[in-house]
């Protein structure tokens, strides 16, 4: 039989395509990744609309037991649900292909996603360079690799699109170490702490990649009633409050009189 890749969009269960809905309904076990993004609503209401039981499918079961999930699905259809578009992660790119290798067909229904939805911020999609991911700081990692990848889309003066980490069923290592499995809270990253983050890798690098005055746009909630969308130097987004997540960053590149245009709506006033 099929299974199926579904993409639902980026806020909550009205975003799903009628196209993925019609999918789901012939299906016999309906999986959603919940670890990679999130929807901005609970499960209750996709099962509520898709009239049957939806198994949340967290990073230990799509990274180490995949095949829970595909078993059967050479005789049943399945669906596995990524909120967003399904190639917006690896994660998604990676169960296609092992069931491929078990001889699965496999279709996907893609869906609007943060990589194209962000130009709600009124910076021009196709003036965008290569995307980031900024992870959560510890005490002994504060990777910046990502730091040459702004610098290299800057020289071109192109824009860069900052994806912010989401830390959902992580495992507390202290307890593992002990023997125990526990799970720390879920955390979601702020813009201002990936603007922290990021002011602390310019002093620490000091290339000039960017600095306090670049241009920067938050986005919280996109595609939300309660979207929020903040435009200032870097720094300044330090003040602002955007509320509940999940927030994205844009780091300015050359902004063209169209942009500045479409952007002057949200700038921060004085």
């Amino acid at each position: 039989m099929v299974l199926y890749i579904i993409g639902l969009g980026l806020y909550d269960e009205k975003d799903i395509t009628l196209r993925g809905l019609e999918a789901i309904k012939k299906c016999e076990r309906v999986y959603l990744e919940a670890y990679t993004s999130i929807l901005l609503c609970d499960t209750a209401r996709l099962e509520e609309l898709y009239g049957k039981p939806v198994i949340v499918a967290d990073r230990e079961m799509v990274e180490s037991s995949c095949e829970t999930i595909l078993n059967g699905a050479e005789s049943v259809d399945v669906a596995f649900l990524v909120v967003g578009d399904p190639f917006g992660a690896t994660t998604h790119t990676d169960i296609q292909l092992r069931a491929r290798e078990r001889g699965i067909t496999v279709k996907v229904i893609h869906n609007a996603s943060v990589m194209n939805a962000v130009g709600a911020c009124g910076l021009q999609l196709y003036r965008f360079g290569e995307c980031i991911s900024i992870v959560f700081f510890t005490d002994t990692w504060r990777p910046d690799s990502f730091y040459d990848k702004i610098a290299a889309n800057r020289k071109l003066g192109l824009h860069t699109l900052c994806l912010l980490d989401i830390k959902v069923k992580e495992p507390d290592l202290e307890m593992l170490a002990r023997g125990r499995v526990f799970y720390e809270p879920p955390r979601y990253m702020t813009i201002n702490t990936a603007v922290e983050q990021l002011l602390e890798i310019e002093e620490k690098r000091g290339e000039g990649a960017f600095s306090a005055d670049t241009l920067c746009i938050g986005v919280a909630r996109l595609q939300a009633d309660c979207q929020q969308i903040v435009a200032a130097p870097m720094a300044r987004l330090l003040g602002v409050d955007f509320g509940a997540p999940l927030h994205c960053l844009v780091i300015a590149g050359e902004v063209h009189e169209t942009e500045k245009d479409m952007v002057a709506p949200y700038m921060l006033q004085e």
